[in-house]
């Protein structure tokens, strides 16, 4: 594990950095989750570019195994560009004062692909496409599927799938045994 700023990063080969992203996971939400705040993951990207499906597959791995919280953009309803808006205007409508983890793909440095980072600070999707969203979430979480290069959408596309899916799952089993553990404490004190 690493340490920048505000953003930890994990390497899934290393064993002990699974266990720390589910302690740091857990720790920021003790810290900045309100009680009784519903908890809302929303996972960003498009099953249409490999690189960029990794929001949609974390998505579909929630769905099926957490009923712990609330989870938007899968494989089959994904989140992207065009609806991203409107669909966290449904989020504000549907969830009193949420607190909100995003998920999506990106491209960062030769030295850090394959890793993941959990960010005290909002997700600014899009970004790497030269597209301009609003920031979204009060953590975000990222995998960091391919090199930046000056031809991001090229690079997206030519993404390996192995390195999205094993992210994937990561980040999913990751949220799933933290969210399960912060469960287990809420339900023991009270």
């Amino acid at each position: 594990m690493l340490f920048s700023e505000k953003i930890f990063y994990y390497d899934p080969a290393q064993t002990i950095d699974f266990q720390n992203f589910q302690d740091d996971l857990s720790n920021q939400l003790k810290k900045r989750r309100k009680k009784n705040q519903p908890l809302v993951f929303v996972c960003v990207g498009t099953d249409r570019a490999t690189g960029d499906c990794l929001g949609p597959l974390v998505g579909h791995y929630l769905m099926q195994h957490s009923g712990m919280c609330s989870v938007y953009g899968n494989l089959n309803n994904p989140i992207h560009a065009q609806n991203l808006e409107s669909t966290m205007n449904t989020i504000y409508q549907t969830h009193k004062n949420p607190f909100i983890i995003a998920i999506d793909a990106c491209l960062g440095c030769q030295e850090h692909i394959g890793y993941i980072t959990l960010s005290s600070m909002p997700l600014l999707p899009g970004q790497g496409v030269s597209k301009n969203l609003p920031p979204i979430g009060h953590l975000s979480i990222t995998g960091i599927v391919n090199l930046m290069s000056d031809t991001n959408e090229e690079t997206i596309q030519n993404t390996r799938l192995q390195i999205v899916v094993e992210l994937a799952s990561f980040i999913s089993s990751g949220i799933e045994t933290s969210i399960a553990v912060k469960s287990q404490a809420s339900y023991l004190r009270t």
